[in-house]
């Protein structure tokens, strides 16, 4: 089944770390059912540019029948993007792709959240729905530096966030990985699920921390072309028969952990 189009509407753009954006769109979208992990695609308002723009769904208020999205101007798409004053009109479809299980989890149990960089922002609307759940949560985050950090009064509301940061600044010195072995070692036992997204190095670590763990999942990030699996433009591979390929768009983003090559 094709995905709904949605016009949504810009309601707020902030800028809350260099390049990064916090973009508030209004509309019906916000009353589907979404599971966290979830992305829309939206079309840039510029006629030059035709194809559709990812993003990870980072909020759902239903209250204000709002979504937020976060995200890094890269390129020429989102720099148009960052630029929209509030009241644009976005064409958005969504929600797609297969989100993060959650079902699984009861009231009482653990879960661990492990980021970095801009695969932080589903994350947050991950944290917010295990949160409703009564589940905890830890956050184990990875930047390059500290003014580089966003959403971390976000994140702490929902649960202690482990900070790593490369050149530290902020946190524990080194990538993620390191900060896993040195504060989280006992991981696999301690939590009963385990969830990332972020850079491939970040999935890599987590794929091999985690492949036997039974709720370890990971997002992966990855450019796309038409969101809904039609052009076979974003794949990757099975990792017990790499000759079958999956549609990171539509299968995934997020896979069991030992599931899909990285």
């Amino acid at each position: 089944m094709l995905p709904l189009e949605y016009q949504l509407t810009l309601t707020k753009q902030t800028e809350i770390a260099p390049s990064i954006y916090e973009l508030c769109l209004t509309g019906d979208l916000a009353q589907q059912p979404i599971a966290p992990g979830q992305f829309v695609d939206i079309k840039i308002p510029s006629d030059a540019l035709l194809l559709r723009r990812p993003f990870g769904i980072a909020n759902v208020d239903r209250q204000t029948n709002t979504i937020t999205l976060l995200y890094r101007v890269v390129g020429e798409g989102t720099t148009i993007l960052s630029e929209s004053p509030v009241g644009t009109s976005l064409s958005v479809l969504g929600p797609l792709g297969n989100g993060y299980p959650i079902d699984q989890l009861v009231a009482g149990q653990n879960a661990l959240i492990i980021g970095g960089g801009t695969g932080i922002p589903p994350l947050h609307e991950l944290s917010r729905q295990l949160n409703a759940k009564g589940v905890h949560v830890q956050h184990v985050f990875g930047f390059a530096t500290k003014a580089a950090i966003f959403y971390e009064d976000h994140f702490r509301k929902l649960g202690p966030v482990a900070y790593a940061t490369n050149d530290g600044s902020y946190g524990y010195q080194g990538h993620v990985g390191l900060l896993l072995d040195a504060q989280f070692a006992d991981a696999t036992t301690r939590y009963d699920a385990i969830y990332a997204c972020g850079p491939k190095g970040l999935l890599m670590a987590v794929d091999n921390r985690f492949s036997e763990h039974p709720n370890a999942y990971i997002s992966l990030e990855e450019r796309m072309a038409c969101g809904i699996g039609a052009c076979y433009a974003c794949v990757t591979k099975l990792k017990r028969d790499p000759s079958i390929q999956l549609k990171i768009c539509d299968d995934g983003p997020v896979f069991k952990t030992n599931e899909v090559l990285i």
